[in-house]
């Protein structure tokens, strides 16, 4: 009896021991700077907050990304760092707590990224995806539930996030920044930061099993409209291969202001709130500084063309070629329609943006988009909107591409959550079913779910490897041409639709 039990306690053990080596077991890579320590979760490595530039801290506040300092012994890097500093972040509309910033903590002392690799030795090196989190360049961070890199690791992909400093600590453009600038520049502390991460995967990621020459940059929202902005920039050169674009571009002319221009905004704002010099911004504390900036106006906190970072005249430049040339898979989703053109707005209102807009050429724009009925408003605002967020820019990059360019319209309406508002194929709502995330996301999901999610992430997951969307068992995406038009249509029914939008954009081709 006493033999018998002892062998239960000694079985006991070994099964507690062999799952600690599973899903906890330490393991260190040596980086330029330092010794990290992660953590080995079954078949994948997990590394969070591991620092790729120095704190943007004291005197180094509104500074490009400088150097790491080396440190000695092991850096424990097992949990994710500080996000950037933001308003609160709160759940909103439809954005749940799974696509919000955590709660805290929250400092300028943001420069981290989170890496998943696989833990596959003798096998690589391994395709590298560079994950970059939406949020207006006001809010969001890396740690979001939804960016979960495990299952991409799983399939032989390593997924890192990064986080970047945001709203005025990042996007603040001034002219005694400028002045005090080494490139004579302000306003694109953000951009530098993503640009810094780059830098360091590319010295470091051969480490951790990853392919330096094999990276994809990718981002939703804010982050598609960094990943335009860094395939725009003379000083992304040679970082990356590939591009995903989900939700956002900078090429349709109205987002990004000319340097000159957003420092006189910022100045002009920052004075109607009593601030007249950066001194007095430099003497107060992150928390003040924050405070302060929530009451700038809306879009005070964005890339702007400064002519170092940026180029200043982005078509004629992606026009000449100049740009990073490479693979591209970009799209949006239709709920993408209502964050631009709101559908409260009147027919007279739209019908007199369209003649400021677009003078003599506006009764072309308005057959385009009647406005006859409440049914044609809407569906007008919904097209305008979703052309002027993200179409008219995945369009035209496309075209300026000599690379393959792939687009995708997302119509896929997850199974809804009990209690909460239908929001249809809302604005973020595509990044779980790409990134094989929805276990991350707490809804009662059903088949039809996990279908989507499977032939979602196929195609992720192949272009990240191949720079070609396409593969065994899923439908044939056709590359994006002015002639054919084609365009994927993610839905219950998956499908090209070639001609998709082609008389909206063969319009805005014509301004």
């Amino acid at each position: 009896m006493k033999m018998k039990k002892n062998c239960i306690i000694l079985v006991m053990i070994l099964c507690v021991t062999s799952k600690i080596n599973v899903f906890g077991q330490p393991i260190n890579i040596q980086t330029t700077a330092g010794t990290v320590g992660g953590l080995q979760n079954g078949n994948v490595s997990i590394f969070k907050g591991v620092p790729y530039a120095a704190p943007p801290v004291g005197e180094l506040r509104w500074k490009a990304p400088q150097e790491l300092k080396s440190w000695t012994g092991i850096k424990k890097c097992t949990n994710f760092s500080a996000s950037a500093m933001q308003s609160d972040p709160v759940p909103f509309m439809m954005w749940t707590e799974e696509f919000i910033a955590p709660p805290k903590p929250l400092s300028e002392d943001c420069l981290y990224l989170n890496i998943w690799s696989p833990a596959k030795k003798g096998k690589g090196p391994f395709p590298v995806l560079v994950w970059i989190h939406g949020g207006g360049f006001t809010g969001g961070a890396a740690s979001c539930a939804v960016y979960d890199g495990e299952e991409m690791a799983k399939n032989g992909i390593v997924f890192v996030s990064i986080n970047y400093r945001l709203g005025i600590f990042g996007f603040l453009a001034h002219d005694e920044l400028t002045a005090n600038s080494e490139q004579y520049s302000s306003g694109n502390l953000g951009i530098l930061d993503q640009i810094a991460a780059l830098q360091w995967v590319q010295k470091n990621i051969t480490a951790f099993g990853g392919n330096p020459l094999q990276v994809t940059i990718a981002g939703q929202s804010a982050g598609s409209f960094s990943v335009n902005a860094l395939v725009a920039s003379p000083l992304a050169k040679g970082m990356f291969q590939q591009a995903i674009a989900q939700s956002g571009g900078i090429l349709n002319g109205r987002f990004l202001k000319p340097k000159s221009v957003a420092e006189a905004d910022s100045k002009a704002a920052l004075q109607k709130l009593g601030i007249t010099s950066m001194s007095e911004l430099r003497n107060k504390t992150e928390d003040e500084i924050q405070a302060l900036s929530a009451k700038m106006p809306w879009g005070s906190f964005s890339p702007v063309l400064d002519n170092v970072v940026l180029p200043q005249n982005l078509d004629s430049f992606f026009k000449a070629g100049a740009h990073n040339d490479v693979a591209l898979l970009t799209g949006w989703v239709t709920g993408d329609g209502g964050l631009m053109d709101p559908a409260s707005s009147s027919a007279e209102k739209f019908i007199s943006n369209a003649h400021q807009l677009y003078g003599d050429k506006s009764t072309t724009f308005l057959e385009l988009f009647p406005t006859s009925s409440a049914s044609e408003l809407k569906r007008s605002q919904e097209i305008n909107g979703l052309m002027q967020f993200a179409g008219i820019s995945a369009h035209k990059w496309s075209m300026y591409n000599k690379q393959p360019s792939y687009i995708y319209e997302f119509r896929f309406v997850p199974t809804d959550k009990p209690g909460f508002p239908n929001y249809g194929a809302f604005h973020t709502s595509e990044v779980p079913f790409a990134y094989h995330t929805l276990a991350h996301w707490k809804r009662p999901w059903q088949q039809r779910d996990f279908d989507m999610e499977k032939l979602m992430n196929g195609y992720w997951v192949n272009f990240i490897k191949t720079g070609n969307p396409n593969g065994k068992g899923l439908p044939e995406w056709k590359a994006y041409d002015k002639a054919m038009g084609h365009i994927m249509v993610l839905d219950e029914k998956t499908g090209q639709q070639q001609g998709l939008y082609k008389k909206e954009f063969a319009f805005f081709d014509s301004l």
